[in-house]
């Protein structure tokens, strides 16, 4: 039991609700993505440029202020009944897109929704400590399996979706015209060439900044920049460090970048594969050259880990050593596991930067392997990655993000046992990382996954490379900060003269 409740209550007034005003002449907002939205029902899938559509046409049940500090949205106070039961008190006057009322009912058939194996969510495994949740008046009540620290970090993530559309419609025809209470709706989305929001003028937290925005798919880069320069885009998605160099030197366009808790990794295959050989594995690990390749490419948007986590993250131990780069190391393994020559493919869509994962093929040809890259749709990558192991490549390079700022939403969702991520299994791991999500204390939770970590690095199911850095173009008129959990809100920017 706790020793003490915790109880957090929040008027409507705490909010930062400051609105912006519109800049005469500016109704559009027009964003550059490198990819389409793999899907805009926000319990399907996670990946950034989902992401960054679907944020701002719903709710989430609680939000991050732009400290990081949790605080309200749809639920405006919420406390434990018992450590395994926690209320919340639900945002009344709340309306849907379609002008219904958003209700407990919703947030509860959110919940166990995203809960609902059947579903078959990517992000089950973040939410799966959750058993049930019920509404009861104004309040919804939530179950756990045990006591779960990094609850309230989870639900973070949490939009709510109205119960009687998505059971009218069914989840495909859901996701193809999706209805949220955010502060924008989608007006139409041309899969592979942009999405259009317009605003949702009867939102409850004030009126969005812009009438329109307008979402396009730019997968090159080059033309991401070009459309920044012309006009064409007024902010532009994941530059590289190059393009982020240039374009600091441009008096009408502003270069927005923030360390976030996103961790650049490279995916080793475990089950399938050359790879699926340890000694590969640990080779692999021993060709990368991480400083060269942080000094080179990145040009300081990136700070070196041993790790699959970041410093911006709770769990993260700096005390675990990687492997260092040593190839002769790393030759020796690959001839003492008999794989000479072996043939490696390397999935990758536009979604990372095709330096990094050509510099990560060389590395590792200079082992002794062969290294096929695989270049595939952003979707494509996704259910690849996401499905069997011998489907889903030997090797690619990863930048995770669980907004939630704890270890439990890296390590568990990539390697857990069982996982849609996870190409790899061991019960020493798993047990480490099921137990830290279920202590309430941190000193006990640290010692678990610094054992977890230590087991990581013994396997190498994955590479701890870099802390990846948000970086943004913008036109000089877009004010705007990004965060380190890399929410896209665009009811936080405004247009400046």
């Amino acid at each position: 039991m706790l020793k003490q409740a915790f109880a957090w209550t929040f008027l409507a007034a705490g909010l930062a609700l400051a609105q912006p005003v519109l800049a005469q002449g500016k109704d559009t907002l027009t964003v550059d993505l490198p990819n389409d939205a793999a899907t805009l029902d926000p319990h399907i899938q996670w990946d950034t440029d989902s992401y960054t559509i679907y944020r701002n046409v719903f709710d989430n049940l609680v939000t991050r202020d732009p400290s990081g500090k949790i605080v309200p949205q749809i639920a405006m106070a919420w406390r434990y009944r018992d450590d395994t039961t926690l209320e919340f008190d639900i945002r009344e006057g709340v309306k849907f897109h379609d002008g219904s009322p958003l209700t407990p009912a919703d947030v509860a058939f959110s919940i166990n929704r995203i809960i609902n194996p059947a579903l078959k969510s990517p992000q089950l495994s973040q939410f799966d400590q959750i058993v049930s949740a019920e509404a009861l008046g104004g309040k919804v009540v939530m179950k756990t399996k045990s006591p779960y620290p990094a609850l309230m970090a989870q639900l973070v993530k949490l939009s709510i979706v109205p119960k009687a559309v998505v059971e009218s419609v069914g989840d495909q025809q859901f996701n193809l015209k999706p209805v949220g209470s955010g502060p924008y709706r989608v007006d139409a989305w041309q899969k592979g060439v942009q999405t259009t929001l317009q605003a949702n003028e009867a939102y409850w937290a004030g009126k969005p900044p812009f009438r329109t925005v307008v979402f396009r798919v730019v997968p090159d880069v080059a033309t991401r920049v070009a459309d920044l320069r012309t006009g064409r885009a007024d902010i532009v998605r994941q530059l590289g460090p190059d393009e982020a160099a240039a374009l600091k030197k441009e008096q009408q366009l502003r270069v927005l970048a923030s360390p976030t808790e996103r961790i650049g990794y490279m995916f080793v295959n475990a089950q399938a594969g050359p790879t699926a050989d340890v000694r590969v594995r640990r080779a692999i690990a021993h060709s990368i050259d991480k400083k060269t390749l942080i000094d080179a490419l990145l040009q300081g948007y990136g700070n070196p880990v041993n790790i699959v986590l970041t410093p911006a993250n709770f769990g993260y131990d700096a005390d675990v050593q990687g492997y260092p780069y040593d190839l002769a190391k790393a030759k020796a393994l690959v001839k003492e596991a008999g794989a000479e020559g072996a043939t490696l493919s390397f999935l990758t869509s536009p979604a990372y930067d095709r330096r990094v994962v050509e510099a990560l093929q060389q590395m590792v040809q200079e082992a002794g392997l062969k290294v096929e890259i695989v270049a595939l749709d952003h979707p494509t990558f996704l259910r690849r990655r996401q499905g069997r192991p011998d489907e889903a490549g030997s090797l690619s390079l990863g930048r995770w993000s669980c907004a939630c700022q704890d270890a439990d939403g890296v390590i568990f969702p990539l390697f857990r046992t069982g996982s849609i991520w996870a190409k790899y299994s061991n019960a020493a791991f798993d047990d480490a990382v099921d137990s830290a999500r279920k202590v309430l204390d941190e000193k006990t939770r640290l010692d678990l996954y610094r054992n977890a970590f230590r087991i990581l690095k013994d396997d190498v199911p994955g590479i701890g490379i870099y802390q990846d850095y948000a970086i943004y173009g913008a036109r000089k008129e877009v004010q705007w900060q990004p965060t380190p959990n890399e929410a896209f809100f665009v009811m936080d920017m405004k247009w400046v003269q």
